[in-house]
């Protein structure tokens, strides 16, 4: 069964970047009815925090990417790393080093004199000897001393490394005992049984030597794809600023998770000019062997537009449960389809969606003094004062959008005026400012008492400003 995974450390909250291996790993395991599984790689008791491992859960939640089978810690799994640690051992496939960091350092420091690549010199490989006393030995496994390490890359292909370049005795258990990443890496996919391994190819590196730790116990070596990095605009690597920051933020800010997700997918993977896809055609449709060799560039204007696709396309259930994350509760308001309508267009995230779904519900506490200079004065005050009079003494039911643009015309037809005289004054009198969605749709969700008083509150403003 093909199995893949995600396997971030939690010292820091999960970034867009490792949400989007995340996901390539997802559709790829669901794709063929295969596994997806969650492991946290906390092997550095130092660095980890446990609230860093239940916000990157929280992601996985948010943006609905389910895994199979319990989380896997693998500060849990001491016991069977010392295990495989131990069998090399007795093997003669690793060997205890008791070189002291002073001599390691020592050693660096004569091959760089020398332009060497700084590498273990093999000193302790076969040692037979008595060890020196009072120092604690690391454990290193044998690797190859020359040859090559080949492997397919699902997609760079046929990647060779010479071992004399990228690989000495490597350690595998640190001085204390605790063991090292790529050795505990290796023995968790085997025993996971993970047979395809799509990540970032900032891990290309570490990909010989987990071929010798496959290779020394015996386990298959599963299929890898590398993945290029997300890159900013302008060719760097991505930071906070250009938005690599928790996922959660971009919930925060008012993105919805398939906007994300859809941004993502393409963020190295194409189906011909194709921009928008529902999850469903991103499962049918994603193959690793298809993402792309070259890096991508991060396009924040992209996910705006993306994100405003799916708002404009979302249930009005969706959009009102959502709006209550930013503190807008309409789900009781007669109004609310009426008011989703006149925003969904205009929002390019649920936080402009909410200020400007409260600008139309919450009477304004000031208004726009660029919009007063320009569209209100005391012949705008006279109309909007006979407009709110001739609201009041209207029989007709005011309530929907088109009830306040009749009376609205007939109001201008009895006083001889043209929308562009009474619009903006009427858009000021509501959400104080002269922009806001048809203002027969901001009066129909304000309702004629309020919008009456809204104006009166803005007669009385001019007049003693």
């Amino acid at each position: 069964m093909l199995t893949t995974r995600f396997a971030p450390s939690p010292t820091g909250y999960l970034h867009i970047g490792g949400l989007r291996t995340a996901l390539y790993n997802y559709l790829w395991a669901r794709k063929n009815s295969g596994r997806f599984l969650l492991r946290i790689e906390d092997t550095d008791l130092k660095r980890n925090s446990q609230e860093a491992a239940e916000a990157i859960e929280e992601a996985f939640r948010w943006v609905g990417l389910s895994h199979d089978d319990e989380i896997i810690y693998q500060s849990q799994r001491f016991d069977i790393y010392k295990k495989y640690i131990r069998q090399l051992l007795d093997e003669g496939k690793a060997y205890y080093c008791y070189m002291t960091k002073e001599e390691l350092d020592a050693l660096r420091k004569e091959q760089q004199a020398r332009k060497e690549r700084p590498r273990y010199d093999g000193r302790y490989r076969d040692f037979t000897g008595t060890p020196p006393e009072g120092v604690d030995p690391v454990v290193r496994i044998k690797a190859p001393q020359s040859g090559t390490i080949t492997f397919e890359d699902g997609i760079k292909g046929t990647v060779s490394f010479r071992v004399e370049d990228v690989l000495d005795d490597f350690i595998i258990a640190r001085a204390d005992g605790t063991p090292t990443y790529n050795f505990v890496v290796a023995i968790d996919d085997a025993l996971m049984g993970v047979n395809e391994i799509i990540r970032g190819d900032d891990h290309l590196s570490n990909t010989p030597k987990q071929i010798v730790v496959y290779q020394s116990l015996g386990f298959d070596i599963p299929k890898f794809y590398h993945v290029p990095m997300i890159l900013n605009p302008s060719g760097k690597k991505l930071s906070k600023r250009d938005g690599a920051m928790d996922v959660m933020e971009y919930k925060r800010m008012g993105y919805l998770p398939e906007a994300l997700l859809n941004f993502l997918v393409r963020l190295g993977w194409s189906h011909g000019d194709q921009e928008i896809f529902s999850f469903q055609e991103m499962l049918e449709l994603f193959d690793p062997k298809e993402i792309n060799k070259s890096a991508s560039a991060y396009n924040a204007q992209k996910l705006l537009w993306l994100n405003a696709h799916y708002i404009k396309n979302a249930s009005y259930e969706r959009l009102i449960e959502e709006l209550k994350a930013f503190d807008v509760n309409i789900e009781d308001h007669d109004k609310k389809e009426i008011l989703v309508d006149a925003l969904r267009d205009r929002a390019k995230t649920l936080v402009e969606f909410s200020e400007m779904a409260r600008a139309i519900l919450e009477a304004p506490q000031s208004y726009d003094e660029k919009a007063m200079k320009k569209f209100i004065n005391e012949e705008a005050i006279e109309i909007l004062r006979k407009y709110a009079a001739y609201l009041n003494i209207s029989e007709s039911p005011l309530h929907l959008p088109v009830d306040f643009e009749q009376v609205t015309k007939a109001f201008m037809e009895k006083e001889g005026l043209k929308m562009k005289q009474l619009a903006q004054p009427i858009r000021i009198a509501m959400v104080g400012s002269a922009v806001s969605p048809s203002v027969y749709d901001v009066l129909s969700i304000v309702g004629k008492e309020e919008a009456v008083r809204r104006i009166e509150a803005l007669i009385h403003y001019f007049h003693t400003k």
